[in-house]
């Protein structure tokens, strides 16, 4: 085994995480080999699995077990490594290539333990004896062994370096003070130093409390993922459910929407693994710089300090990832287009699929009440906020901005700006109305044209049978069978309103594309009487079907 650890160098013994020999090395399947604890950590926090020397992606984390040969060799060379640290810590240490030579010593040069800033030499412990007993000698400012202490002296006044130009930005010597910059802001070394080294301090608090942000948002992002991941799953499952009941003729469709819905995800979770990716190399940025900052602060060589100091000032990155997130796809509608499609071989089970729509949104249901505070001064509203109904008396209310002033209308107290609400409404016995939601800043004074330009996405009814989606331009609907109860349903983040009859479980119109940048309101216009042919109220219904939803 020794002889064939010494065929081998003692950086392929060393673990490429943690730079260390390895500990229970295992092999990954492109060849690698890592500490199992430092690589099954490392595939803890990155999805997929990458291996850190190739970036070979496993997208199936691979099952890990110890290299025994490997294991065998990394613990022969520990072994060996000790027993020679054993050996050489009772000789007297000999300056190596990388060590600072004493300046004293002749014949074989001994490693330096100091160097003196007054003396401009380097002591081993021997030659350091007269600096730490002689008075005169006791005086100099002694420092860890460094290289180049000319570098340390003037070499314009060959007088140390003891002072620092703020205005300059340079360190000084006594005569550079007094001849070049008598006008400028110079301090000692020292006192630069402290202001350095805090400043040092504050931007290492400044990295970390980066890092940290960085990390939570790689949190944020895989929850996004994973809620994708359930929202698209959950998706696939209700289209099953209704493409089963029409297995004979829709198995080809089925297979189009699975792929539809999973193609509708991978943008999605591709998006995350790429700011992920870039996260965890700006963290490791972060960590490098980190490291550099603090070995740079454990520095008790002012100058060298100052001068490494200078060179790390860069500021590390700052790209502002608060509003960096991953939004999961939303799939409501999809069910009811892949039908549609279908419509003209599926007519006779067409309204099966539409029940099943209709109860997949009555989830979202929410309980809506009329605002008397935006109500027309005509309409009459009940106690309990759930009805209206056109008036025969104008109550002469106090006019307010909210309040609709020239049309019937009123808007419901709730309002929404995110997520997804439902709600029913039965218009059973009316003539003409209009339905549907409005934005926060709609015109409420004088005439008023309901449209999506506007900021309302509404139908309505006229003349007892006459039935549009007041789109730009509008869209006369053509319904099978007048409604009694209408459902609303709006997809906030989609932009999508839709309306139903819901006793005949169908789809009447969507308006889709939709842009809602501000707070929505439910909207009512039950409209004029008509000399008592539409004196029936609008009544907010409570949705019947939360007990039958699908899951």
């Amino acid at each position: 085994m020794a002889a064939a650890s010494c065929l081998l160098t003692e950086d392929q013994f060393l673990c490429s995480i943690c730079l260390s020999v390895f500990t229970d090395p295992v092999t990954t399947p492109c060849g690698h080999n890592f500490c199992k604890n430092c690589i099954t950590e490392h595939w803890d926090i990155n999805v997929p699995c990458l291996c850190p020397v190739c970036k070979e992606v496993f997208y199936t984390r691979p099952e890990l077990r110890v290299n025994t040969l490997i294991s065998e060799m990394a613990a022969q060379l520990r072994h060996e490594v000790q027993q020679k640290t054993n050996s050489s810590s009772s000789e007297l240490q000999r300056a190596t290539s990388e060590d600072v030579c004493c300046d004293i010593c002749t014949g074989t040069k001994l490693k330096a333990l100091k160097s003196c800033l007054v003396c401009l030499s380097s002591y081993c412990e021997t030659h350091l004896e007269p600096h730490l007993t002689v008075t005169g000698l006791k005086k100099h400012q002694l420092i860890s062994p460094v290289e180049n202490l000319q570098g340390r002296i003037c070499m314009k006044h060959d007088k140390p370096l003891e002072l620092f130009c703020k205005t300059d930005q340079t360190c000084v010597c006594m005569l550079c003070m007094v001849l070049d910059h008598r006008t400028h802001d110079v301090v000692p070394l020292k006192k630069e130093y402290e202001e350095k080294n805090a400043e040092l301090e504050k931007t290492e608090s400044e990295i970390q409390q980066m890092i940290q942000r960085r990390r939570l948002k790689i949190q944020e992002l895989k929850h996004s993922v994973n809620q994708s991941n359930k929202d698209a799953d959950r998706e696939i499952a209700e289209g099953v459910q209704v493409f089963t009941a029409l297995r004979e003729s829709v198995d080809r469709g089925l297979a189009e929407f699975t792929e539809m819905i999973k193609d509708k995800q991978r943008p999605t979770k591709k998006q995350a693994e790429g700011l992920i990716i870039e996260l965890e190399q700006e963290i490791l940025d972060l960590m490098k710089r980190s490291n550099e900052l603090e070995q740079l602060s454990c520095s008790e060589d002012h100058l060298q300090f100052l001068q490494s100091f200078l060179s790390l000032k860069d500021a590390p990155p700052t790209k502002d990832w608060t509003d960096v997130s991953v939004r999961p796809p939303s799939y409501e509608g999809t069910v009811v287009t892949a039908v549609v499609e279908l419509e003209k071989k599926l007519r006779k089970d067409i309204k099966n699929v539409f029940k099943v729509e209709l109860k997949r949104v009555q989830q979202y249901a929410v309980d809506v009440t009329l605002d008397p505070e935006t109500a027309n001064p005509w309409l009459i509203l009940s106690g309990d906020g759930k009805q209206v109904t056109f008036g025969d008396v104008n109550k002469n209310l106090q006019d307010s901005s909210s309040r609709f002033s020239y049309y019937a209308s009123v808007l419901g107290k709730q309002s929404f700006t995110t997520g997804r609400f439902y709600y029913e409404v039965q218009v059973k016995g009316k003539s003409k109305w209009d339905l549907g939601v409005a934005r926060e800043s709609v015109n409420r004074k004088g005439q008023i044209t309901l449209n999506p330009l506007n900021g309302y996405w509404t139908v309505s009814l006229r003349n007892g049978n006459e039935f549009k989606a007041l789109a730009d331009p509008c869209v006369r609907l053509s319904l099978k069978s007048k409604p009694e109860k209408m459902g609303v349903f709006v997809d906030y983040e989609e932009g999508l309103v839709s309306f139903y009859d819901v006793d005949a479980a169908t789809l009447i119109y969507s308006f889709t594309g939709c842009s809602f940048t501000e707070k929505l309101y439910p909207f009512f216009n039950p409209c004029n009487n008509d000399g008592g042919k539409n004196s029936d109220p609008l009544v907010i219904c409570p949705v019947q079907n939360h007990s039958e939803l699908v899951h």
